[in-house]
C-alpha cells in the first residue's frame, strides 16, 4: 500500500472536523424534520469532502471506487434535503432542541459523540478513509434511526430509512477492507483533549471540533 503525504492526512482531519464545526453551529428551531435535514446536509458535506481526498490521493481501487460511489449519492442525497429543508423553513415545533433529556435531542447529540473518538490517523489515506467512515457512517445512520423513529415528513422518513440501508451497507465493505488490508486501526494509547474543557478530544494530535484550539496531549 502506497504511504501518501502528511496533507493528504491532514486534510482527511480538516474535512471532519469542518463538518464538525458546521454542525455544532446550526441553530436548531425545534421542528425534527427541518433541523434532521439541515444537520445531515453538513454531515453528507463531510463524506463528500473526504471521499475527494480519497479520489485525488488515495490509491486502492477498491476505496476509490466506493468514495466515488458514497459522493455521488451523498451530493443528490444534499440536493434533496436542500429542497425539504427550505419547505419546511418555519414548521411547527415539535421537539426541545436545549433539553438533553428530549429524545430527539439525545439521540441527535448521542450519534456526533461517536466521531469524537477516532484511531491515531497512519498517514496513509486510504487506511484513514477506511478507518474515519465507519464511525462517520455510523453517526449517519444513528441520525436517520432517530429521523425514523421522531420524525412527522413521510418523504424525509423514507429518505432516512434508505440511508440507514445504504451506510449500513458501506460500513460493511469498510470493515471487510480493513480486515483484509490490515487497517484495523489500534487506538492510540494516547488522548488529546482540549485545553478549554468543553468535551473535545481524540486519540491524534489535531484541532477541537468544537472551538478550533490546538488539542493537547493528556496520556
Amino acid at each position: 500500500m502506497a504511504e501518501t503525504s502528511a496533507a493528504g492526512n491532514s486534510g482527511m482531519m480538516t474535512a471532519m472536523n469542518t463538518m464538525m464545526k458546521n454542525m455544532e453551529a446550526f441553530k436548531p428551531e425545534g421542528n425534527t424534520d427541518h433541523d434532521f435535514a439541515h444537520m445531515m446536509m453538513a454531515h453528507h458535506q463531510g463524506a463528500v469532502e473526504m471521499s475527494a481526498l480519497e479520489l485525488k490521493e488515495g490509491k486502492d481501487a477498491t476505496l476509490r471506487a466506493m468514495a466515488e460511489k458514497i459522493s455521488a449519492d451523498q451530493q443528490k442525497e444534499i440536493k434533496a434535503l436542500e429542497a425539504i429543508a427550505t419547505r419546511l423553513d418555519g414548521a411547527p415545533t415539535n421537539y426541545k432542541p436545549q433539553d438533553p433529556a428530549d429524545p430527539f435531542t439525545s439521540k441527535m447529540k448521542s450519534s456526533m459523540a461517536g466521531m469524537m473518538n477516532m484511531g491515531q490517523p497512519s498517514g496513509n489515506v486510504d487506511m484513514d478513509y477506511a478507518m474515519m467512515m465507519v464511525p462517520h457512517h455510523q453517526s449517519a445512520v444513528d441520525m436517520a434511526k432517530a429521523e425514523v423513529a421522531h420524525g412527522r415528513d413521510t418523504k424525509l422518513k423514507e429518505m432516512a430509512q434508505s440511508m440507514i440501508d445504504a451506510q449500513q451497507k458501506e460500513i460493511q465493505q469498510f470493515k471487510d477492507w480493513q480486515a483484509k488490508n490490515g487497517g484495523k486501526m489500534k487506538a492510540s494509547a494516547a488522548t488529546y483533549e482540549c485545553p478549554m474543557g468543553d468535551g473535545g478530544k481524540s486519540n491524534a494530535p489535531g484541532k477541537c471540533p468544537k472551538c478550533g484550539m490546538d488539542l493537547e496531549k493528556k496520556a
